[in-house]
């Protein structure tokens, strides 16, 4: 368990091995990451600054209680809101982000495949397929962000497993849904990749954590969208060559990327 989920965050290093390799493709990945990523941050700038508003709203029956409850239970509640809102926000740029910028994401996968050799499928996902994909994943960001909300309210615990669980549920939506791409192209349909991947649930959740905690540092998502489009890659082809009882090395020139990244 310990090490699979360490490879999966080895696989986002290996992704960003890809920087040094074929800079010129995963520069243009960061062209719709940077613009959904402003969107989002005005989109969160404007809940901080209307959320005292918002808390106070929300929490009439503490202006009965005696100081400082009020204070302590509106300072809480607005952090649970906020840190609902940014895993939201996490899953939301991701999605929009893969929609917008089909096109790019889809050169840094095959370049990607191509370095890994075996069957590279002609046909990437399609835009209207990334968009529905999209949709999807935002509304179950948004269902993970209402969980970790509530979560937020447990006595004791609720401030802690709150941010855990956050960073757990939705980097795992973020590694389902970026290692979409390789197996769509093949056919395989949500169901099956899901099979796919059940056996690699340890590495998966080690990729999405990895990327989740990387997307929180400030213009971190932005630099880790096409490494982390690059990593889920190669998550999904080591589910594949798994199912299919192959192990295909890299090419000398991915290796030694690897190598200058770990």
């Amino acid at each position: 368990m310990v090490r699979g989920f360490f490879s999966g965050v080895g696989l986002l290093l290996r992704g960003f091995g890809f920087w040094r390799l074929r800079p010129q493709i995963m520069l243009l990945g960061l062209i719709p990451a940077a613009i959904v990523f402003l969107l989002v941050l005005a989109g969160l700038v404007a809940l901080g600054l209307n959320l005292p508003g918002l808390v106070t709203w929300l929490t009439p029956f503490a202006d009965a209680w005696d100081d400082p409850w009020p204070d302590l239970v509106r300072a809480a509640v607005g952090a649970i809101i906020f840190g609902a809102a940014v895993v939201l926000a996490a899953v939301t740029f991701t999605a929009v982000t893969l929609a917008v910028g089909d096109p790019f994401y889809e050169r840094i996968w095959r370049a990607v495949e191509l370095e890994l050799g075996g069957v590279v499928p002609e046909q990437g996902t399609g835009f209207w397929r990334s968009v529905r994909d999209s949709l999807v994943l935002i509304a179950a960001g948004a269902v993970t962000a209402l969980g970790v909300g509530l979560t937020g309210f447990l006595p004791l615990v609720g401030a802690v497993l709150a941010p855990a669980l956050g960073i757990i549920l939705s980097g795992r939506l973020l590694a389902l849904e970026l290692s979409s791409r390789a197996f769509e192209a093949r056919g395989i349909d949500r169901a099956g990749r899901r099979a796919l991947l059940r056996g690699h649930r340890a590495q998966l959740l080690g990729f999405g954590v990895a990327t989740q905690l990387c997307f929180m540092v400030p213009l971190g998502a932005i630099v880790t969208m096409p490494a982390a489009v690059a990593g889920s890659t190669l998550l999904a082809r080591s589910a594949l060559d798994g199912a299919n009882g192959t192990s295909r090395p890299m090419s000398g020139s991915t290796a030694s990327g690897v190598r200058a990244v770990e």
